[in-house]
């Protein structure tokens, strides 16, 4: 029997796109049985705009999807077929539930099971885990999981995110399609539960990590406003690393179909902005502390916070009777034999460096043999959540390591090291924490790690545990800690011994340096750490993510949604209401009926791409402008930054074309008229101090180039390194801004460029001189287009959309301001490209060939 949650699966796993059944608007708040699945089309046009006015909830509720449920399972008796199913106290998506608080708002849970459950017992486990505990399980066939978890998840993503490339096939696994169309079809699978029980106008969903990057596109898909974030909890990879991943911008497009994005430190959320500037050529911006990505329309957020441990559950176990037992063994083991605990607690795999720890130890023992029958590493190494070689070469490394180091420097009744290999209780583990004067994290690579946090609190204790240890409850507690510089934690905990792990000689005099620390040090270290974790618990971590989420979704019903692209290509495009695509039977319509008509064109990127190589415009559109120009009833007018040299060569088989050179500095209202200026004859003995400067950042900038104009200069970095581009750009904008301040200049950034031009100069000008001069001779238009791609071409647009309350246009003029691809503007309509303009163009022109009917 096939569970329902994955009927659809061979279609998707083939490569084909799934289609889903229809589903109605409005879903019950909780479903009391697992409803039947319903498919996700991959029509973008089918894609629902929620209707935010539907709206009613009581209060809250969050939906947190992660690949596994904080849930255990344990079979009642062999022989039974039920279940008994507990909270896994340790999990964080428990944890964080328990920071938000039951009253504030209400959590259900979507994920994988840790065991396997027989498909004739899901429906019935379903049931008792979502009336239970609110869980929707996620049922998956083994060979798939497999696949998925430890094909995909494991072999694929998790090390190429530790920054471990597949040079080779025993490094890490080599790409392999079968895996991630598995990888797709689990995401999608998740997408079906989640489906089950969303109501997308009201719910908030939250997905946790890696493995789950592509679920927000089919949720995207489905229901255009749903309110999503995602939180990333392994380390994301410089784009040097990143942009090997064969699905690289699959990827990254996925999870920009989120409204937040999370990340533990800035360093991995800096290097996937990198990424989407390098790979999608998208730039962000920061906005009163929040950073924020334009994507077609929607503002996609990153926030940037570490997340923290659960302080209630922690001090709970701190106070076991369990606890001070095993605190009071461990104190008679060590304490009591005058030895000194150093404490590791880690994974067994290849990027948490336990052989690097082990080796400091025994350089510890070397460089400082005082320390010898006195100091113990007590390394706990849990089992491993992968599987694989390299996990076995790990232990055997360490194995070998731990046995040469005990019969080099052991004794009797002294190991240097002891490795703990089985699981420990959770108390066991605090006991531990307790008793350890020192925590080593050595992690080569690590997207958080919460051991030290664990650790501080611990040693922070409580009255019963500074009895069994011996202490007056009025002085103050203290800890140490060695931590590697590669992991997420690293940057919070400003009083730590930041080390390289590789560098074992750093490493082993840093553990001889926490050891020989005076107390009063290791006080105020350990007070510093203790109030900054304190405050910044799981729960501060979830509420500051949920309103940072509540406030990048609080614009969603006033946007217009709609889903473009197909596959992993698809998006939400969200613009203003009134922001509407340029319908060409509507312009011809009106391009017909009316008699004296203004059109403004911008040149690159409007008549002519941005990425071409020849920039001239080819002799097809020299035609189109010639037909558009021998219309008596047109005035037809090029506005371009260009040199007006260039653009008379360019257009000069157009000589009805009037002509705006350098931003409307310059302009020609026909081919045998003079040159004119729209503003004061400029002085340009500017450029004698900018010019050094620019050539400065141009020797420094491989790529970058300087446009001389006659009124303007432009430096261009459109071929140097975007990153690097981009920084040279801001220091430029700012140098300049300096040297130029006693100057009558602007200095102004564009798509890739830095320009200086005199002050009062703009296309909206030429816009204003084009009016007011057709007034002058009593041709007021009714018609007006204008159409550009930039910022320089917006004063245009807002020229031309003010000019409809005024009296430079007839009264019922028909007014087109047009912007090139869909994104924020003052124009009212959009086309996607140039193709479209020119399209729309050649239209216009064919309609002024057509003989004027007697």
């Amino acid at each position: 029997m096939v569970s329902r949650s994955y009927s659809n699966l061979l279609e998707l796993a083939s490569g084909e796109s799934p289609s889903f059944g229809r589903m109605s608007r409005r879903i019950p708040r909780i479903m009391t049985v697992a409803g039947i699945i319903s498919d996700l089309d991959d029509d973008p046009s089918e894609s629902v705009c929620s209707d935010p006015s539907s709206s009613s909830v009581q209060r809250d509720r969050l939906i947190i999807v992660a690949n596994q449920l904080p849930i255990r399972a344990q079979r009642k008796s062999e022989n039974s077929t039920g279940w008994i199913f507990s909270w896994d106290e340790t999990s964080l998506l428990l944890q964080l539930k328990d920071g938000l608080g039951d009253d504030e708002i209400e959590v259900i849970y979507v994920g994988c099971l840790k065991e396997e459950i027989h498909p004739c017992e899901q429906d019935e486990v379903s049931q008792i885990l979502l009336e239970t505990f609110k869980c929707v399980p996620t049922f998956l066939p083994p060979d798939l999981f497999t696949r998925y978890y430890h094909g995909f998840c494991k072999q694929q993503l998790w090390p190429l995110f530790h920054y471990m490339l597949p040079l080779s096939p025993d490094l890490g696994g080599r790409f392999n399609r079968s895996l991630w169309q598995a990888y797709v079809s689990v995401n999608k699978i998740f997408a079906d539960r989640i489906m089950e029980v969303i109501n997308p106008e009201d719910d908030f969903v939250w997905i946790h990590d890696y493995h789950l990057m592509v679920l927000p596109t089919f949720l995207r898909k489905r229901f255009n406003r749903v309110k999503l974030g995602f939180f990333l909890h392994s380390p994301f990879p410089s784009s040097e690393i990143y942009r090997t991943l064969p699905i690289r911008e699959e990827l990254l497009r996925a999870l920009l179909n989120s409204d937040l994005i999370g990340f533990h430190t800035f360093d991995y959320a800096r290097h996937f902005l990198s990424c989407c500037s390098r790979m999608l050529g998208l730039s962000y911006e920061s906005k009163r502390g929040y950073i924020g990505l334009e994507y077609y329309g929607r503002t996609v957020s990153i926030k940037i916070l570490p997340v923290g441990i659960d302080m209630g559950q922690l001090q709970l176990v701190l106070s076991l009777p369990e606890t001070e037992e095993k605190v009071a063994e461990l104190i008679k083991q060590f304490c009591d034999q005058d030895r000194i605990m150093l404490l590791g607690v880690d994974d067994m795999d290849i990027f948490k460096g336990i052989s690097l720890k082990l080796l400091a130890m025994e350089q510890l023992l070397v460089q400082h043999p005082e320390w010898q029958g006195k100091v113990v590493l007590v390394q706990i190494a849990n089992p491993a959540r992968g599987r694989g070689k390299d996990v076995k070469e790990v232990q055997a490394e360490t194995y070998s390591t731990v046995k040469r180091i005990n019969e080099t420097f052991g004794k009797p009744g002294y190991d240097p090291v002891v490795l703990i290999d089985e699981p420990l209780k959770f108390y066991e583990r605090i006991a531990y924490y307790v008793v350890a004067e020192c925590c080593l994290v050595t992690a080569v690579r690590d997207g958080m790690n919460l051991i030290p946090y664990e650790y501080i609190i611990s040693r922070q204790g409580n009255e019963k545990l500074d009895k069994v240890l011996g202490l007056e409850s009025s002085i103050p507690k203290k800890s140490m800690l060695v931590v590697s510089e590669f992991i997420g934690c690293s940057p919070s905990l400003s009083g730590a011994i930041r080390v390289n792990p590789w560098n074992i000689d750093a490493v082993a005099d840093a553990m001889d340096s926490a050891l020989e620390m005076l107390e009063p040090e290791k006080q105020l270290r350990h007070e510093k750490h203790y109030r900054y974790v304190s405050t910044h618990d799981v729960g501060y971590w979830a509420r500051s993510f949920l309103q940072d989420l509540e406030r990048t979704c609080r614009d969603h019903v006033r946007r217009r949604c709609w889903g473009i692209g197909f596959g992993l290509s698809f998006r939400v495009v969200a613009l203003d209401p009134n922001f509407r695509k340029l319908s060409m039977e509507h312009i011809v319509s009106a391009y017909k009926r009316t008699t004296t008509r203004a059109i403004l064109l911008d040149y690159d990127g409007t008549l002519m791409p941005q990425a071409s190589i020849d920039k001239g415009p080819t002799p097809k559109s020299i035609e189109m402008i010639k037909t558009l120009c021998r219309d008596e009833n047109n005035m037809v007018l090029i506005v371009s930054a260009r040199s007006r040299k260039t653009l008379e060569d360019w257009f000069s088989p157009c000589e009805n074309l009037g002509i705006a050179a350098e931003h409307g500095y310059f302009l020609r209202p026909k081919g045998d008229v003079e040159w004119e200026t729209c503003v004061p004859v400029a002085d340009c003995s500017w450029k004698q101090i900018a010019e050094p400067v620019m050539k400065l950042y141009t020797e420094t900038t491989d790529g970058s180039t300087i446009e001389d104009k006659e009124t303007a200069l432009v430096w261009s970095y459109e071929d140097a390194d975007p990153d690097f581009g981009s920084c040279q750009a801001k220091e430029l904008l700012d140098h300049l801004e300096s040297v130029l301040a006693n100057e009558p200049v602007t200095v102004k950034s564009g798509q890739s460029l830095v320009e200086v031009k005199p002050q009062g100069v703009s296309k909206g000008i030429v816009a204003k001189r084009l009016l007011s001069t057709m007034q002058e001779r009593g041709m007021l238009p009714d018609f007006v287009l204008c159409i550009g791609d930039d910022r320089s071409d917006e004063d245009m647009f807002e020229v031309i959309t003010s000019s409809m309350a005024g009296s430079s246009i007839a009264p019922r003029a028909e007014v087109f301001a047009c912007t090139v691809g869909r994104k924020p503007s003052k124009a009212k309509y959009y086309l996607d490209d140039t193709v479209e303009i020119v399209r729309l163009m050649q239209g216009l022109a064919s309609v002024s060939e057509q003989p004027v009917p007697l």
